[in-house]
């Protein structure tokens, strides 16, 4: 009589160093996009997403770097501009917002910070959208500044991912 064990797959899942994202775990052996679905803090990002038709690419095999905003941090912005930038019709400015908040490469919160470091207390990183982003570290917590001035702070580092990693962030980034 053999005993048969739990499929390889679900036995190396539960071996992962998981991040806690929005009630979900976050499994480095996922892409960005099949984790960030389970997010709960997340959902406004998600239909984002896919309102851009950018699920495809965040699946890709980048690496990507993402500055994920919360639900909260687009609930900060004035109360017409997500339903607005979801319309089919502005999907152009919505690839804009959503692409800069992404960075070709896969730049840990440690990467980050010696970044900083080596600029004099501050690094420029270029977006996938074309834009700069500006990232700070104020004591532990890495602090990015986008175009327009705006600040977001990173709440959640290294949520990594097969195909890079997520810094989840509490406001939304502008390109200029």
């Amino acid at each position: 009589m053999t005993i048969s064990s739990a499929p390889v797959a679900a036995q190396k899942i539960a071996r992962e160093k998981t991040t806690m994202v929005g009630g979900a775990a976050m499994y480095p052996s996922k892409n960005i996009v099949q984790n960030a679905v389970n997010s709960k803090d997340h959902t406004t990002l998600v239909a984002a997403v896919k309102a851009a038709d950018l699920v495809e690419t965040l699946q890709g095999a980048g690496p990507f770097t993402i500055f994920a905003p919360t639900n909260m941090a687009f609930a900060k912005l004035p109360a017409e501009t997500v339903p607005t930038l979801l319309k089919p019709e502005n999907k152009e400015a919505l690839v804009k917002v959503l692409t800069y908040h992404v960075v070709a490469g896969r730049y840990s919160a440690k990467d980050l910070m010696e970044l900083v470091k080596k600029g004099g207390g501050k690094a420029m990183l270029k977006t996938v959208q074309g834009g700069e982003l500006t990232v700070m570290q104020k004591g532990k917590k890495l602090i990015i500044t986008d175009a327009k001035g705006g600040m977001a702070t990173v709440t959640i580092s290294n949520v990594m991912q097969s195909n890079g990693v997520i810094h989840v962030v509490d406001s939304v980034l502008l390109p200029s």
